[in-house]
């Protein structure tokens, strides 16, 4: 294998890495977002066990996936063909893991906007998930996102060590942001419903991409960046009409 020091000392190398961490970053965050919204249905006492469990295991899983490159390579090898469509492992299962977060982001929407008499807004508590359920669909994501993040890492650099670098460094990134931003998406409902517009969208990128559908991830990515700007200026015109009204009424009292 080569020598780490050995491709650190090539400037070309150290752009490569980070324009890798920077893709693998982009690409953390979405896997995060799908984390964040799971483990939030579960007790308090176990999301922080479940979110770094879950990372932890996707940071296994890509490992173990850049030992097995060349069968990782051979994943975009068409295997089925529809009409004039060839499609590979590949694309199969970006469509597979597409529909899955679509249909997941749409049943929790559903959830949010009609939900049960005895569901978690009314009664201020997660309740329906337990541990093991909300592990099995952090790791199918995980799946998804890790073979879309190795193929990433595999176009952009030929050299393992770098990409190991990449990605070790992003899920420690995950590990670190995750605590912070799962209870922020807890504590906002607003962003909630955001974060699972963002999954709505990263799904359907993920389908229209297993069909060939080329969407420029910038686009995509820019309105994401967008959506979430007026959404933090909402929430600073809400904090400040809070404490205004707060103002009011203790002048009051």
């Amino acid at each position: 294998m080569e020598s780490v020091l050995g491709l650190l000392t090539d400037p070309t190398n150290w752009a490569a890495l980070l324009t890798l961490i920077v893709m693998e970053v982009v690409l953390g965050i979405d896997n995060l977002l799908f984390i964040s919204i799971i483990t939030n249905k579960l007790p308090e006492r176990q999301r922080a066990f479940a979110r770094n469990l879950g990372i932890g295991l996707a940071l296994i899983m890509r490992l173990g996936l850049l030992m097995a490159i060349a069968w990782i390579v051979g994943l975009v090898e068409p295997v089925l063909n529809v009409g004039e469509l060839a499609l590979s492992w590949k694309d199969l299962i970006l469509i597979a893991g597409g529909i899955f977060l679509i249909w997941k982001a749409t049943k929790e929407i559903h959830h949010h906007v009609d939900p049960e008499p005895e569901g978690d807004i009314l009664v201020g508590k997660a309740v329906g998930m337990t541990l093991g359920a909300a592990i099995v669909q952090i790791l199918l994501l995980d799946l998804v996102f890790s073979i879309d993040s190795i193929i990433t890492a595999v176009g952009m650099t030929p050299h393992v060590p770098i990409m190991v670098i990449a990605i070790t460094f992003t899920v420690i990134c995950m590990l670190v942001a995750a605590g912070p931003l799962s209870r922020f998406v807890n504590e906002n409902p607003t962003v909630v419903m955001l974060a699972l517009g963002f999954l709505l969208l990263i799904g359907t990128t993920l389908v229209a991409e297993g069909f060939h559908a080329k969407i420029p991830k910038g686009y995509i990515y820019a309105a994401m960046a967008f959506a979430g700007l007026i959404e933090g200026l909402n929430l600073m015109a809400r904090r400040k009409k809070a404490r205004l009204r707060a103002e009011a009424e203790a002048g009051l009292s």
